[in-house]
């Protein structure tokens, strides 16, 4: 199966292709995971899911990005995550955009005022930034699904302890 091709890098974002020729039905466990009790496990799992179907509803305008750094960090998006970006939808207020200012691009919040466009961080080490007519900027994609890393992340269940 081909791998996504990176398109672009920059210091924020790494941009990728998507194949949505390719064809990956992944198990999936019908009645839902318990967050709570635990239920009865199932011998053998039926239902199929191809997250290309599930993920991306418009392939020739959505690309995949890969998160560096840690502007939307208290929004559950972290460096390492990979982003699902839709660049056919129009923005609206609130949305998490991958926005281009200035030579750079950047993720935040977009916070859409009668006067001004606000491109918002989640995490309070970083300011909100006021677009001006001064500033060279576009709304390059709407984020839809935010995918984790939890590769290397230490969990209750991977921590090494002594018996």
């Amino acid at each position: 199966m081909p791998k996504a091709k990176k398109i672009v890098a920059s210091s924020t974002i790494d941009f990728y292709t998507i194949n949505t020729s390719s064809v990956l039905p992944l198990p999936m466990i019908e009645g839902g995971i318990s967050a709570g009790f635990p239920s009865p496990a199932q011998d053998y799992i039926d239902l199929k899911i191809d997250l290309n179907k599930e993920l991306i509803a418009n392939p020739a305008s959505t690309f995949y990005g890969r998160v560096k750094g840690t502007s939307m960090k208290d929004a559950g998006i972290e460096d390492g995550d990979i982003l699902v970006i839709d660049k056919s939808l129009t923005p609206q207020d609130g949305d998490t955009a991958v926005c281009f200012i200035d030579g750079e691009f950047t993720l935040k919040y977009i916070q859409i005022e009668p006067d001004a466009v606000y491109l918002v961080p989640a995490n309070s080490k970083f300011q909100p930034i006021k677009v001006t007519e001064d500033n060279n900027f576009c709304i390059w994609g709407v984020v839809t699904y935010s995918i984790k890393n939890h590769k290397g992340r230490k969990t209750k269940t991977n921590k090494k302890t002594n018996p």
